[in-house]
């Protein structure tokens, strides 16, 4: 009944999108078609994924319990050369949205075209900055032209498709500019004029959705202000109007990372308290998590010292794998919140103090619903407080949400989601020298190019973002006859690297942190007479924010020689050459055309030199995990596959803990073909490749604690505290690494027993999980009974139908067939359950692959009732109960009841894992299990089921009418 309201819903506003929706807004919330609603978007950057990886991400974001899918549009991936525009592959911004409209989510489409987002120089394409006289994001008719031409473009793309909600598509809301009034005042008066400018030209182009404004108080009306930062709850000084909604367009996941520092790691409980506390201080209605997916900056799209992974800790992965505990904990707010939308949207709203450091925000309808939020701002005590004659207790730094201002249906410090731990398994090794071919990059002189300057010139006025690297080139006559002379070069660049007569001499790096120039400082040998000085300037992407924008200077600013005597000299006036780009990137030497006309060489070994290109061939692994490439043996560069940029690495910029920031860069499947894949690294500093490995990335291991003063679950509808233990597809829990129920101590990275412990906590731990195979089966047994007979029962009326094996149609034939005779379905429905139960009480240990059909996907509402289903009338019409009996208690779970003392609890089996729950009795409150999971893939069927159009015609009201009517 639950699967079939579903799609009833899913179909009713898809029809209200086909036929055109109004979108408004009052000081309350977002009006979709006139009813108010709470919101929870997610960003996901169609450009930092790929085409085959959005349908999964979106139908996560949707089960993690998103309503809303959010994305900047990125205009230099767009519009890379002036009027020449690429919606292609990873930029088809129209099919990207058209999917998730497919899914039944709204969009919020962020154009900018300012984006920021850790996107190279912003967002704008380099072309903008020779245009004479602009000054970006300004009251500046050059900028302000170019800017509208842009925004009508992606506006008319958007009403060409049909995809605003006014004409029955999904975008539900639009940006304009992004951040602006950080920067707003550098322009004087044309900083508000610019403002007013950009909200009247959005506003005019009748998108029939509201523009919104994020980090701007003044955004003029009808424009939204909007709130960016981890903790608007506190720090968003509310909507301009008292005719604007509260609304959170960026609450940060975790943290950008940059090359050189430690990623942030941002705690599920720390997002679920600043979300409630939004919507409970401030009457928020929309939430939007930056990032929902992070993803990969892929080529030369991050900006300057970005890494190429982006918020790897969002609660989706760069690979787009579910991150747990975030995914799943902030699943069971949004069900907590959406459970009681009615008090939070319509009804009255009162807040006083129940403690000094603990307050109470209350909705309430005059109808009587009602729904509070108990805060607890004490980031050490825990605290007991009165609410409405009844005594709660509250974690530090925590928020209890209360269902009718009485039961706790969330706390967001209480996790009980699952921890999952990533980790890899090498799938290809590149360790022979045999399997890699090297061609060394040429060190040009002064003679290589033509262009000549009496100057230092700016790199990327130079470069125009076209490559990464610039060459400084130019002769010193050296006749001090000295030996011992150094070089001095000061840069604003983030990388040089420094030869002198073709011969290496040292590289120097910025870092993301300082603006000051960095110095190269080496000791050089120097011929008497003529010196070849080659200075390669690099950037690792282009600023993204900021004002002027367009006046910011990167690249060689002084050279100088000094020798021991106290001589110096500068160079910086002297006649240099220039040469853009590296020699390998004109040939295209990482694509298999540049490949035929490089002059590659073999090695029996390899040493640590710079600027070498690296080229082997490797066949696409098997299975669907997702891959990448362990580069920890390297120094800096880039990698193509098939001539697709998977991004930069910069492996040896380490940590303040000596590590690497990045590793593992993702090579997307999408991206090989299934064998002779090219596989090109440029390394500028000298690494060894062949340590390089080619690893398969998956959730291996799985824990999770569970209290009984925990909420139960508002998802799973559990009438206890639960925890669910839950493998990824494909995978099966190989050991149980730790298990304890009394008082067990720690987290799940570090952990131990406590002074109470269950001595048989492992022992049932193990049991559940061998007989979680069992009933995994035995769900899909039952699914198959209720969705397999149409088609096959039909063809029982044929009277020949009783003198052959009758299996449905479109299924994996069984080994085992069962003889069926002409009889009712009741009858027939029988002798199958009762031969099956006879078959599991012979045999102690079997293969259900043997003899049964397998399911590839379930709905677990669907076959819990089934299951309670089946149970109920196997005991009203079966006596060969035993199995099940000794498997299958309550209903549709296996439990078991563990005690030692005076504790007490429930294990209970689901499909592909296990819930633990407290006993409601107990005395002590947690029990903490951690899992892991075998990287071997369960070998199953694939089935299809068509059901006959017409249903089942007998009159009988038989066993499988039953079934057939909870489908």
């Amino acid at each position: 009944m639950k699967l079939a309201a579903i799609v009833v819903t899913t179909l009713l506003m898809m029809a209200i999108m086909a036929e055109g929706g109004d979108v408004s807004y009052d000081g309350r919330a977002l009006l979709i078609d006139g009813t108010r609603r709470i919101l929870f978007s997610g960003s996901i950057h169609y450009p930092r994924s790929t085409p085959n990886m959005w349908p999964s991400l979106i139908a996560n974001a949707k089960s993690g319990g998103l309503d809303v899918v959010q994305t900047y549009v990125f205009w230099n991936i767009h519009e890379p050369i002036q009027g020449q525009y690429n919606f292609e592959g990873r930029f088809d911004l129209v099919r990207f949205i058209k999917e998730i409209r497919g899914q039944g989510l709204f969009v919020s489409l962020r154009i900018g075209p300012f984006i920021e987002a850790e996107w190279n120089y912003g967002g704008f394409p380099f072309w903008l900055h020779d245009i004479p006289g602009i000054v970006y994001r300004s009251d500046n008719e050059p900028f302000k032209m170019c800017m509208q031409r842009f925004v009508s473009k992606i506006v008319q793309m958007m009403k060409d498709e049909n995809l605003y909600a006014s004409q029955g598509g999904p975008i539900i809301l639009s940006q304009i500019e992004n951040e602006y009034q950080t920067i707003e005042q550098a322009f004087h008066g044309k900083g508000p004029a610019y403002v007013k400018w950009a909200a009247n030209m959005a506003v005019n182009l009748q998108t029939g959705v509201p523009w919104m404004m994020c980090k701007q108080e003044d955004a003029p009306d009808p424009v939204i202000n909007t709130c960016n930062g981890m903790r608007c709850g506190e720090t968003f000084t509310g909507p301009n109007s008292p005719n604007k909604p509260s609304l959170w367009t960026e609450n940060w996941t975790s943290f950008y990372q940059v090359y050189g520092e430690e990623p942030y790691i941002r705690s599920a409980e720390d997002i679920a308290f600043a979300v409630a506390l939004f919507l409970a201080k401030r009457k928020g209605s929309f939430v939007n998590y930056y990032m929902y997916h992070g993803g990969t900056n892929f080529g030369k799209s991050s900006s300057s010292y970005i890494i190429t992974a982006y918020y790897d800790q969002a609660p989706l992965d760069e690979y787009g794998l579910i991150w747990q505990p975030k995914w799943a904990h902030l699943k069971e707010l949004h069900a907590a919140i959406k459970l009681n939308s009615e008090p939070l949207l319509n009804g009255k709203y009162i807040n006083f103090s129940i403690g000094q450091a603990q307050e109470a925000h209350v909705f309430q309808t005059d109808t009587g619903k009602c729904l509070a939020f108990l805060i607890n701002q004490d980031l050490v005590h825990e605290a007991t407080v009165q609410f409405q004659n009844t005594t709660y207790e509250l974690p530090q730094k925590s928020i209890s949400i209360l269902s009718n201002c009485n039961n706790v249906a969330f706390n967001t410090a209480k996790v009980s989601a699952q921890y999952g731990t990533r980790s890899t398994k090498t799938v290809e090794i590149f360790n022979q020298a045999s399997r890699w071919k090297v061609a060394m990059e040429t060190i040009p002189t002064t003679n290589s190019s033509t262009w000549v300057e009496n100057e230092l010139i700016e790199q990327m006025a130079a470069t125009k973002d076209s490559t990464d690297y610039l060459w400084y080139l130019t002769r010193y006559n050296n006749t001090s006859g000295n030996q011992n002379n150094m070089i001095q070069v000061d840069s604003l660049a983030h990388v040089i690297h420094a030869f002198v007569n073709n011969e290496y001499v040292g590289t120097v790096h910025g870092n993301h942190g300082s603006r000051d120039a960095f110095v190269l400082s080496k000791a050089i040998s120097l011929n008497n007479g003529q010196n070849d000085i080659s200075l390669l300037s690099v950037m690792v992407g282009l600023p993204d924010s900021g004002a002027f924008l367009e006046r910011r200077v990167a690249g060689l600013r002084r050279v100088r020689i000094s020798n021991s005597n106290d001589q110096s000299e500068d160079l910086s006036n002297n006649q240099w050459t220039y040469q853009v780009g590296l020699s390998g990137e004109k040939s295209n030497v990482f694509t298999e055309q540049g490949t035929k006309v490089t002059d590659w060489k073999t090695v029996e070994s390899f040493s640590s030199q710079p600027l070498v290109w690296y080229m082997a061939r490797f066949d696409a692994p098997l299975g669907d995990e997702p891959l990448a490439l362990n580069l920890i043996s390297m120094g800096k560069g880039e990698v193509w596959i098939n001539g697709q940029s998977i991004g930069r690495y910069w492996v040896s910029f380490k940590t303040p803990k000596g590590g690497p920031s990045q590793s593992l860069y993702h090579v997307p499947r999408s991206f090989l073909k299934p064998s002779g894949n090219l596989l090109v690294l440029f390394e500028e500093m000298g690494g060894n490749p062949s340590t390089i490995t080619l690893e398969a990335i998956s959730v291996t291991g799985i824990c999770g604690r569970v209290s009984e003063s925990y909420p139960k679950s508002i998802v799973s509808l559990n009438k206890y505290p639960s925890v669910k233990l839950h493998c990824p597809n494909g995978r099966t829990i190989s050991s149980i690494e730790f298990a304890s129920y009394g008082s067990p101590v720690g987290n799940c990275d570090s952990y131990s027993v406590g002074s109470c412990h269950s001595a048989t906590s492992r022992t049932i731990v193990e049991k559940v999980e061998v007989d979680a195979q069992f009933l995994y089966r035995l769900e899909n047994l039952v699914m198959i009974l209720a969705q397999a007979p149409p088609s096959p029962f039909s063809l029982l009326q044929n009277a020949n139908d009783h003198k052959r094996n009758i299996h449905p149609p479109n299924l994996v034939p069984i080994p085992y067939r069962v003889r069926i005779f002409k009889k009712t379905t009741q009858e027939f429905i029988q002798h199958w359950l009762v031969h099956i139960l006879n078959r599991l009480k012979k045999i102690k240990k079997f293969s259900f692959d043997s003899f049964f059909w397998s399911l590839d996907s379930y709905n677990e509402y669907k076959v819990k009732q089934l299951m309670q289903k089946f149970i109920s009338l196997l005991r009203k019409k079966q006596k060969h109960l035993t199995v099940f009996e000794s498997l299958v208690k309550f209903d549709y779970n296996t439990e078991y009841i563990c005690t030692s003392q005076n504790e007490t609890t429930w294990i209970t089996i689901r499909k592909r894992g296990i819930k633990i729950r407290d006993h409601p009795n107990s005395d002590f409150s947690n029990l903490m299990v951690k899992l892991n999971i075998s990287m071997r893939r369960t070998q199953r069927h694939q089935i299809q089921f068509n059901p006959s159009p017409n249903g089942f015609k007998s009159k009988d009201k038989s066993l499988f009418e039953s079934f057939e009517a909870l489908i």
